[in-house]
């Protein structure tokens, strides 16, 4: 099942990461690939592993500037629109 708002976090995390380039390119490229892989799996994340993907995208939109930290905050609301749907809490 896929998950498009994730789907849709991975895609804008990959794009900011070819913007940049050291830790902050492989930070963000590993929250793509972790999104990417959530979005895919046949059981959807919990809200705390939503909400931990979450603090690391407004810690790193919050160090960036520009359109990649632009990008960073899209893919974060469309992670918050994902967890809007998760029951619980």
């Amino acid at each position: 099942m896929t998950r498009t708002e994730l789907q849709n976090a991975s895609k804008l995390l990959e794009e900011a990461a070819e913007a940049t380039d050291g830790e902050v390119r492989e930070r963000l490229s590993n929250q793509s690939d972790q999104l990417a892989k959530l979005a895919d799996r046949t059981q959807g994340p919990d809200h705390g592993r939503l909400a931990r993907h979450m603090t690391v995208l407004h810690e790193l939109a919050e160090s960036l500037d520009g359109d990649v930290a632009e990008k960073v905050r899209e893919a974060r609301q469309q992670v918050l629109e994902y967890r809007k749907t998760v029951p619980g809490v």
